[in-house]
């Protein structure tokens, strides 16, 4: 079966919250651009979660929302 995507939202902080898994401590951060940053496994670099800040105001510039997603699928981990 298929990996399973997680979509939460905080209202107070306008961050869209994109797991794959739970959040833990040692994940490293990368802004991807755009307001959106990505939570990256510590050791192999596979990017494990996104937020994507100032959510509500995406929306409203434009019908159709796009997220950086070429640079999410091409961050590795140099050796």
């Amino acid at each position: 079966m298929a990996a399973k995507l997680t979509f939460r939202y905080d209202r107070e902080g306008d961050i869209l919250y994109i797991d794959r898994r739970q959040p833990y401590a040692e994940q490293e951060s990368e802004e991807l651009g755009d307001d959106v940053i990505a939570q990256l496994n510590p050791t192999t670099g596979e990017v494990e979660n996104l937020e994507v800040l100032f959510f509500s105001t995406r929306l409203l510039r434009a019908d159709l929302m796009e997220l950086p997603v070429d640079g999410v699928l091409r961050l590795t981990r140099a050796s």
